[in-house]
């Protein structure tokens, strides 16, 4: 497959006229934070660790268990942490720039040396190679070589037969990489947009001037502008900063903004993405301004770096590597058996043509033919029974991979939560519910003619559903000042021509109503409301820690606040002139209390996670939200909330630590891309999980390409989507619950087919060997064993409707590697012992004077093996006994009577003259109805004393 290229690091150098390749400050900076940050978990045994680190370098093929970052994450991790806490000057000097900015020769060369600003270049697989990949697997290879050598030997029949196996397989497998080939990080978006740069020109007196510049033309050093709307081109450290407010969703996941200030100094105990003078790539601006010094570019930035090896973290899939094996394993017995048999065939009959066609008869009755078109059709087959469940399939081996997911690691945000505020509660600064509260958040919410937002609506339908009569009509609006992201509240101005408040508020005609951010309506509050007692009081320290402490307790339950205040406008004798003044006419507010909001659970999402724990799959809740909301969540729908953790911790803990908190906690809250990615790994290489997640934003792409299935919704993100296995047209998790059934459906009519043929294919190919040497002629001719072999395969396409009982379906299925040769020791024999036994029945009950007819005994065998080969997948298919306690499901038993049909009745018929065939005795179906009675015995006997030592069977 294709896979990303990365440019080069741009280059950091000292003099603008001849920089060097590296930036020496960087690499000392980034030493000198890592030695203190390893210094920091390890103080001891420092020899050691060097040459740990020295070693590890040479461990690029080991697996990533994601218990700690790359190195190039630390590197940039460090870099970052050391420009946050250093002054202005300094940072200047450290990515060689000035305060009047690069000139054009310098941006030039730099752009040059280090090529074009593109975080990540993605390269689409060609379809040929994708048609190739679908084309080179062993069975398929077998199958032409086969194909091949019996159009050399004028068997055309079966020649064709095998290649239009090897056509549909190969089309259903390359159709289905060809439509999920195009799993590539999306972020050309980040490209084409143009930035406000400060260049300077002039040989002897420079002058600075704003120029725009293409995103792709930025390189480190460059001072960059921007305003609301604008994409940070680079990680940036801010030079300059005014009510400067980012939305940094595209790396979180979250749907607050954050405020990012010039002045702050960091330390390292600050969670890289919350530094406040450090802004990042992919991020916008929502509003204020500023400018940065850009300080990386291209692959050394955040995002590049985080989302550098999408399409490297997909596990293997063990079930394809169990199927190759096989193959292999097959090709290895097919190869010696059939060079044995042309030998044996050889020296017996001195017929070097018929022994190589015999051999080869033999090859194809070894080889499972039909493994790539069952698998394919009962992945096929999933996809259809989840299509019906508004699912879109995109890659077919997820199914299976779902039978065997034992983990689904989930988002919180519009998975277990409807995705929309609903209004709880309106509280006084004391707490205590307060109805008029509602009034006048009611009042704001109804008169603001800006954009509704969700939790306007969410407190207008509280107040409808629940029957408060506030009477707007008798309400006037003067005016209105609107919300923006610097102040985070909204104000209107209402006027009453009557007293509608009643009590002390006669002279309310004209008053401000202002809801929003609690710290930002608290900010400009200069009295708190008592509303029992009708008057306000200064707002005093005790008043200001008395609400946070409130809205603390309201946060731990989950909750959402935000703070109301209202102002007379007449008593304060505000002015006009003062009214388009929003500094003035904001101010001396009186505080009146809380309003809170809830994301509710889904009605849908406890039932699913109950059904999902039913199956042995567990939930953990992967999200970027706060703590305290997340579990708020979690108990609503069931999960444990015992074991809880966030981003900021996990950082702190050294790897086995890491590992075992992980596995342990159920929650985990402010993890970013990286960590979620980290918390994948870990489960599946430390805790041998097969992992699910599911997500639906940028911030979910590498859990979502590490995961063995991952799982987005239909509104997600486009890279989500790409990455993404399956696709939910509904954000319901009960269709996830529907999934895992198919999975372990496909996955075990799957193993039925795969035990199946080896037990079968093997035990006749010995029996075939055994009757050689022993009868001294061709038990069966090629030609009559290339037609029972045909038959045979044609009966077991109808395998991927068949039913699977209910205690298989309960716990997840994985592929196992020791237990497939176990279970043909174990079963193989008894198909052969059989086998056998007809030889032996035929030979002393149907021989004269020690000759046997070799036209009889062909006939005999040939309806045998094939009844044999076709009834022995009952005994296969369940753990208990076959016709009697259960049966297959209705297109096998049509399947198997069909083909025992056609097998018995050739002999009979006129084909079974030309391919010469005899009719057989009634006593030879009599003894064959002991023969299975017998065999059906024995195999059930083995099958619970397989089932007592490995307590499984499929």
């Amino acid at each position: 497959m294709g896979g990303f290229r990365f440019f080069r690091f741009f280059s950091l150098s000292s003099h603008f006229d001849s920089l060097p390749t590296s930036n020496p400050v960087r690499e000392s900076l980034v030493g000198y934070a890592n030695s203190n940050n390893t210094n920091h978990h390890h103080q001891d045994g420092s020899f050691s660790n060097s040459v740990s680190r020295f070693l590890r370098r040479f461990r690029s093929g080991v697996k990533i268990d994601g218990g700690s970052k790359t190195e190039e994450e630390e590197k940039v991790y460090s870099w970052l942490y050391a420009l946050a806490r250093s002054e202005r000057d300094l940072v200047f000097e450290y990515v060689r720039s000035t305060e009047r900015g690069l000139s054009f020769t310098e941006a030039e060369r730099r752009l040059k040396e280090n090529g074009p600003n593109i975080p990540l270049e993605y390269t689409f697989p060609s379809w040929w190679y994708l048609l190739w990949n679908a084309f080179f697997h062993p069975f398929n290879i077998i199958l032409i070589v086969l194909s091949a050598i019996s159009y050399i030997t004028s068997d055309n029949p079966n020649g064709c037969i095998m290649l239009i196996l090897v056509f549909i397989s190969v089309s259903l497998r390359f159709y289905q990489e060809y439509s999920s080939s195009k799993a590539a990080m999306q972020l050309s978006e980040f490209v084409r947009s143009p930035v406000k740069v400060q260049r300077c020109a002039g040989r002897v007196v420079q002058t600075e001037l704003i120029v725009q510049v293409d995103q792709r033309d930025v390189v480190p050093g460059d001072i960059v502008i921007f305003e609301p709307g604008d994409l940070f081109p680079g990680d940036v450290r801010l030079l300059t900063s005014k009510h400067l407010v980012v939305s940094q969703s595209s790396l979180t996941g979250e749907s607050w903004t954050t405020e990012k200030t010039a002045d702050a100094r960091e330390d390292r105990s600050t969670p890289l993405l919350e530094l406040k003078n450090i802004c990042f790539m992919g991020t916008n601006v929502v509003s204020g301004a500023g400018t940065g010094l850009v300080v990386s570019t291209g692959s050394k930035t955040y995002i590049s770096t985080v989302f550098s090896t999408i399409g490297k973290h997909k596990p293997p899939d063990s079930f394809e590597k169990g199927i190759r094996q096989i193959s292999y394993v097959l090709i290895g017995v097919m190869l010696l058996v059939v060079t044995i048999m042309i030998l044996v065939e050889y020296f017996t009959f001195q017929d070097l043509s018929e022994s190589f066609l015999f051999g080869m008869s033999v090859a194809c009755a070894l080889t499972p033919q039909m493994l790539p078109l069952v698998i394919n059709t009962s992945l096929a087959k999933g996809a259809l029974a989840m299509a019906r469940e508004r699912c879109i399939v995109k890659s077919l081996s997820a199914i299976r991979d779902m039978g065997s997911m034992d983990i689904l690691c989930i988002d919180k945000t519009g998975t277990l939560t409807m995705n929309r505020a609903i209004m709880v509660n309106h509280l006084d600064s004391w707490g205590t519910p307060r109805e008029e509260v509602l009034r006048f958040a009611f009042l704001n919410s109804y008169f603001k003619s800006d954009q509704k937002y969700p939790l306007d609506d969410a407190i207008l339908a509280f107040v409808y559903t629940n029957g408060y009569r506030f009477q707007p009509s008798k309400w006037r609006k003067i005016d209105e000042i609107p919300f923006d992201f610097m102040r985070r509240r909204v104000s209107v101005i209402l006027e009453t021509e009557s007293n509608t408040e009643g009590r002390n508020r006669q002279h309310f005609y004209r008053i401000m109503i202002t809801k929003g951010a609690l710290q930002e309506v608290m900010k400009v509050c200069s009295y708190v409301e008592h509303v029992d007692r009708g008057e306000a009081t200064p707002f005093s320290a005790e008043d200001h820690d008395r609400i946070l402490n409130v809205v603390e307790q309201l946060s731990n339950e989950g909750l959402r606040v935000i703070g109301v205040a209202i102002k007379n406008l007449q008593q304060t004798h505000t002015r006009e002139q003062d009214m388009d003044n929003e500094d003035v006419v904001e101010s001396d507010m009186v505080f009146l209390g809380l309003i809170t909001f809830f994301d509710p659970p889904k009605d849908s999402a406890k039932q699913a996670l109950w059904r999902l724990a039913e199956k042995g799959v567990k939930a953990k809740v992967l999200t970027g939200d706060s703590l305290s909301l997340a579990i708020k969540i979690c108990q609503e729908v069931g999960i444990r909330t015992t074991h809880v953790t966030t981003g900021p911790d996990l950082d702190l803990l050294n790897q086995e630590a890491f590992h075992e908190t992980v596995k342990k906690a159920t929650v985990l809250a402010r993890l970013t891309p990286s960590q979620k990615l980290r918390v994948v790994q870990s489960l599946q290489t430390v805790g041998n999980h097969v992992v699910g997640f599911l997500g639906d934003g940028i911030n979910d792409s590498l859990a979502l390409d590490a995961a063995n299935v991952g799982i987005s919704v239909d509104s997600a993100a486009s890279v989500a989507k790409d990455l993404a296995d399956i696709i939910l047209l509904e954000k319901d998790l009960n269709v996830l619950g529907a999934g895992v059934e198919q999975g372990r459906l496909t996955f075990g009519n799957t193993m039925k087919y795969i035990k199946l043929c080896v037990i079968a294919n093997l035990g006749s190919v010995v029996s075939l060997f055994i009757a050689t040497i022993f009868l001294r002629f061709e038990p069966l001719t090629p030609k009559q064993l290339l037609v029972q072999n045909f038959l045979y395969s044609v009966g077991q396409i109808a395998i991927p409707w068949d039913k699977l009982e209910e205690d298989y379906i309960k716990v997840p299925q994985r592929w196992s590697a020791k237990g497939l040769p176990m279970f043909i020791l174990w079963n193989g024999p008894v198909c052969t012992l059989c086998d056998v036994a007809t030889l032996l029945f035929i030979w002393f009950y149907y021989s004269s004077d020690n000759y046997l007819s070799t036209t009889f005994f062909r006939s005999a065998y040939f309806v045998e093996g094939l009844l044999m080969q076709t009834l022995i997948y009952h005994l296969i298919r369940t753990e208990k006994i076959p016709f009697i306690m259960e049966i297959a499901s209705w297109p096998v038993i049509c399947s198997t009577v069909l083909i025992s049909a056609v097998g018995i009745a050739i002999p009979f018929s006129v084909i079974g003259d030309v391919m010469g065939f005899t009719d057989l005795p009634l006593s030879y179906f009599g003894f064959l109805v002991v023969l299975f009675i017998g065999y059906f015995t024995v195999g059930q006997v083995v099958k619970r004393l397989y089932i007592l030592v490995y307590k499984k069977w499929l």
